[in-house]
């Protein structure tokens, strides 16, 4: 649920379009980053104006007061969790920069958020769903090149459509991917992906009469979006006969948890991701603690062990 956002009272405060140009100048954050971070710190200003508060002068108590104001307003502990982490991010520059002595948003603990990993398919489901679509087709052979590139390197959506021809060095059988904030990673894929890949760049794209330089194409030769692939997905879904809500980053999610369910450990996933803090990777912890304890069960001579009788039972 969104906040109903009204125009401000007095002029922007200074300090946030200087936080602003440093995320875009220093931090090099993509557009649709910097709009979601301009939007949550409008929202605590809107908030301070009609209590006739400064940004000067915000306190703990006012972020604790400001939050329990969205928590009243019907936002998840997750949409929480974001809008104080824009806080925190803001109120560190402005330490930073000596605005202030000290961050009020420091001390102040992050809600709480359920660990669950949407929409994740078992390895039978997957299958299903990269077999759907009909690779005698030119639309349906694209299709399946982008299902199984995003099952084979987990990809993000923006990531997958991104992509150009250059990106993939066929020899070395690796993906250039460029991430959130421009960051840049290889990611090595299996042999089925770089087949697929290399016979839609070779003999498929063609077709489509390219009128940009991105890899995958839709009907007129321009890039995919986002919602456009989420579409083909769930419609791949559906007639595969998956019932489960399937999230966008399905398949992203699938990458992860598989490797982790064959014996990966956490730091090449969160690389093979790329997710800049290992905490972003974490959501999987509970696969390698499922795959941990199934170890242990098999192989540790006590794991079962013969109980001892109790005295009433000898008796």
């Amino acid at each position: 649920m969104s906040i109903k956002t009204n125009a401000l009272r007095g002029a922007p405060h200074p300090w946030v379009d200087a936080w602003l140009e440093h995320l875009l100048v220093v931090k090099g954050l993509s557009e649709n980053s910097l709009t979601a971070y301009s939007q949550d710190i409008v929202h605590f200003q809107i908030f301070l104006e009609e209590r006739t508060a400064s940004m000067e002068a915000v306190s703990d108590q006012t972020i604790f007061l400001y939050l329990m104001f969205l928590r009243q307003k019907g936002l998840t502990s997750r949409s929480l969790a974001r809008h104080l982490s824009s806080l925190r991010s803001f109120f560190a520059h402005a330490v930073s920069e000596g605005w202030l002595a000290a961050s009020p948003v420091a001390l102040v603990e992050a809600p709480k958020l359920p660990r669950t990993l949407p929409g994740v398919l078992n390895r039978e489901e997957v299958d299903a769903l990269l077999a759907r679509p009909d690779v005698n087709t030119s639309l349906g052979f694209r299709d399946r090149a982008m299902l199984e590139l995003l099952y084979a390197a987990g990809l993000r959506v923006s990531e997958l459509i991104t992509l150009r021809p250059l990106d993939f060095d066929a020899q070395a059988g690796v993906l250039r991917v460029i991430g959130k904030g421009d960051k840049e990673r290889l990611v090595p894929i299996h042999t089925l992906a770089q087949d697929l890949l290399s016979r839609y760049s070779q003999n498929v794209r063609p077709g489509f009469k390219p009128v940009t330089d991105l890899l995958f194409l839709n009907r007129s030769g321009k890039g995919l979006t986002r919602q456009g692939v989420w579409k083909l997905i769930k419609r791949y879904a559906l007639e595969a006969g998956i019932r489960k809500e399937i999230s966008p980053h399905s398949l992203r999610h699938c990458f992860a948890t598989h490797l982790l369910e064959g014996g990966a450990d956490l730091r090449t996933v969160q690389m093979l991701l790329g997710h800049a803090d290992i905490s972003a990777t974490e959501i999987y912890t509970h696969v390698q603690a499922d795959r941990l304890t199934a170890v242990h069960r098999s192989h540790h001579p006590r794991s079962r062990p013969s109980a001892p009788k109790s005295p009433r039972e000898d008796s």
